[in-house]
């Protein structure tokens, strides 16, 4: 007999870096007793979060049940990417309990959760909850604006004047949208950084939203699986910059790969993303790098100058011993050819 219940989706969302991947294989790996499935959406062409997921595949939440989207905000490629999907994971032989979709860190959650009122799959499929991850540390800082109270004073003198950088409405439109909000990286924070973070995300919610502190991706499934939101249903109570707008834009942000030649000591890595993305600000660098004489791939996440850096698994015999990094940054600040001298060494620079 057809299972006739809505299959459950969470939308996780939040800017980039916040710990989304972190999340996801933590639930995989303690999934409650729900069978799962998970869909990535990466911001460029390489993806890497999609890798790091199939790495933690457990019988509850096999290879098969990892979708990687690479192709752009699956917000607008509805028709071609999100839905077949959807109905191919809705399709699997078992059909899995609950859904996962982590968003890329540049994505506006609203038109996500518009795309499933599709005819397709509306009856058959339901948002039980949009999960926000906040950066603790960043957050406090306010690094969403050059100038908080500078653009808070102007937006009260005159309502017309927009003051705010993408970064930040990427950030309220996430906020806006949650139901949940987990503020992840406390132990960078500090307690008078966390009181900070907390302020600025009650600030910019249209509701009351619970704030809960999350460490390394722990945290028990139920509270974050089964919140029965309907969210697809509730989209009026969850604002938008851009609301009323036809569609939405991701020309303030752009990407480049780099293909990274072997590196003979990690920490010469770590210095040079530092380096780069406080001359150029660089939001985010991801991805691998292969290290001389180690038999591991090195995983390399940078969110600004903050870097962190592990052996993840042994490179395979079938794939070639090949570092790619994937640099993310606001438009202006993209150059093809500084990012190359910066990430490479002077010898492969010229090639």
């Amino acid at each position: 007999m057809a299972n006739l219940e809505k299959l459950p989706v969470t939308v996780i969302t939040g800017f980039l870096g916040a710990g989304k991947t972190t999340l996801i294989s933590h639930l995989m790996r303690n999934p409650g007793g729900k069978r799962l499935a998970v869909i990535v959406n990466e911001f460029g062409e390489v993806g890497v979060d999609g890798e790091i997921l199939r790495s933690c595949a457990i019988p509850e939440c096999p290879v098969e049940n990892i979708v990687e989207l690479a192709n752009g905000c699956i917000c607008c490629t509805v028709a071609d990417d999100f839905i077949p999907t959807i109905e191919a994971l809705m399709a699997l032989d078992p059909r899995p309990d609950h859904i996962l979709i982590e968003t890329s860190g540049l994505a506006l959650p609203k038109p996500l959760l518009k795309a499933f009122d599709w005819p397709a799959i509306r009856s058959r499929i339901t948002v039980d909850g949009v999960i926000a991850l906040a950066d603790a540390e960043a957050v406090a800082a306010g690094r969403f604006a050059p100038d908080i109270a500078a653009v808070d004073r102007q937006r009260l003198a005159d309502d017309s004047i927009d003051h705010e950088t993408p970064l930040s409405e990427v950030f309220e439109d996430q906020i806006a949208c949650a139901d949940l909000v987990l503020l992840t990286k406390p132990d960078l924070a500090g307690p008078e950084g966390i009181e900070r973070a907390r302020a600025a995300i009650l600030a910019e919610a249209p509701r009351a939203l619970p704030i809960i502190e999350l460490t390394e991706g722990a945290i028990d499934p139920r509270v974050i699986l089964g919140l029965a939101a309907a969210a697809e249903d509730d989209l009026a109570a969850r604002p938008s910059h851009h609301d009323g707008a036809d569609d939405h834009e991701h020309d303030d942000f752009e990407t480049v790969v780099i293909d990274l030649p072997p590196v003979n000591e990690p920490a010469d890595l770590v210095r040079r993303i530092e380096e780069l993305a406080r001359g150029r600000n660089i939001l985010r660098v991801k991805g691998y790098a292969a290290v001389t004489g180690k038999p591991m791939r090195l995983l390399v996440q940078a969110v600004g100058a903050r870097v962190r850096h592990q052996f993840d698994r042994p490179w395979r015999s079938d794939e070639p011993r090949q570092g790619r990094l994937v640099v993310i940054a606001e438009h202006d600040d993209i150059d093809l050819a500084t990012i190359r001298a910066a990430l490479l060494p002077q010898d492969a620079v010229a090639q």
